[in-house]
């Protein structure tokens, strides 16, 4: 059985605006690198999986991360919510009408630990009780707009672990309850 969790970089303040926190440092990226290697799926909202399609093909000047990344994103299979997308890119899949339907069947058919990509993705899966950790990836800075990291009023939660990855980052994990 698959476990889901939604991750991401997060200012003081609870936003999750990838631009306004920047690129992460390259011990927070080996980190990144090594979670997808590891990962059975990931699941996307539409905004988030075209951001992190620009992975599908290599840049001109990316270091050796950059291409350890790609490549571990690649390999990893992807489902997709949309309502507007009809068609995704390699080793994505598009989900149908049903999605919580679908999100319990990857659930129990796939094993492993599935990423939740995106607030307002993980709002839906939180109110449907999908998701069975969170992980903020906590940075020193104060955005004072974006997305907030807990779409609706956060959800009953307690504190499993913490470690910190960086000299900034400190990785606070939960789980509901």
């Amino acid at each position: 059985m698959a476990r889901l969790f939604f991750g991401m970089n997060q200012s003081l303040d609870g936003f999750v605006d990838y631009q306004g926190l920047g690129m992460p440092s390259p011990k927070l990226f080996e980190h990144f690198i090594e979670q997808t290697r590891g990962l059975a799926g990931s699941l996307y909202g539409r905004r988030l999986y075209e951001i992190m399609r620009y992975w599908d093909d290599d840049q001109p000047g990316w270091e050796v991360a950059e291409n350890e990344f790609a490549m571990a994103w690649r390999n990893t299979p992807k489902w997709v919510v949309s309502r507007t997308l009809e068609t995704v890119g390699p080793n994505a899949k598009l989900l149908g009408d049903d999605v919580e339907g679908d999100i319990r069947k990857l659930k129990t058919e796939v094993d492993g630990q599935i990423e939740v990509g995106g607030p307002d993705l993980a709002r839906s899966l939180t109110d449907w009780g999908l998701i069975d950790e969170y992980r903020i990836y906590l940075h020193p800075v104060v955005l004072g707009h974006g997305n907030p990291f807990f779409a609706r009023p956060r959800p009953p939660l307690h504190l499993a672990g913490s470690d910190r990855i960086d000299d900034d980052v400190i990785l606070l994990t939960y789980v509901p309850g």
